[in-house]
């Protein structure tokens, strides 16, 4: 993974972690999940510029999967959304091994680490106790 998109990936996931600290009125749980629901809908548009159809489906199918786990981890448990990000950043490896939508090159290690760091930083917060609600 080239190193550059990972410290990149790295600082925005902290970031990101930290989001819900930005829309205090939100419970964190549904900051969380409208997080997962962005990360994984750029990668519709990725599959537009692409331009090939199957591509664009097969994307939106996805993104859409990902949108179902984060709405599920708002009412759910908050471990629905370490697994919504950790899978998301298990799609990011397989779209940078793959190449499947052309032209990401730097976004699917950027994008995985980020998922990581933020999967990490709930896991942690949920296994010490923290709780995600307002």
């Amino acid at each position: 993974m080239p190193c550059g998109p990972a410290i990149g990936g790295a600082a925005v996931g902290i970031l990101q972690a930290m989001s819900p600290l930005a829309f205090w009125w939100l419970e964190p749980k549904t900051v969380y999940a409208l997080g997962i629901a962005v990360i994984a809908a750029i990668y519709i548009g990725f599959s537009v510029a692409d331009g090939r159809g199957h591509v664009i489906a097969i994307e939106s199918i996805v993104a859409g999967s990902f949108v179902v786990v984060a709405a599920m981890g708002v009412s759910g448990s908050a471990w629905l959304l370490v697994l919504g990000l950790a899978g998301h950043g298990l799609k990011d490896l397989w779209q940078h091994r793959t190449h499947f939508v052309r032209n990401t090159r730097w976004w699917p290690p950027f994008c995985a680490t980020v998922d990581f760091v933020v999967a990490g930083i709930l896991a942690g917060s949920l296994l010490t106790g923290v709780s995600f609600h307002s």
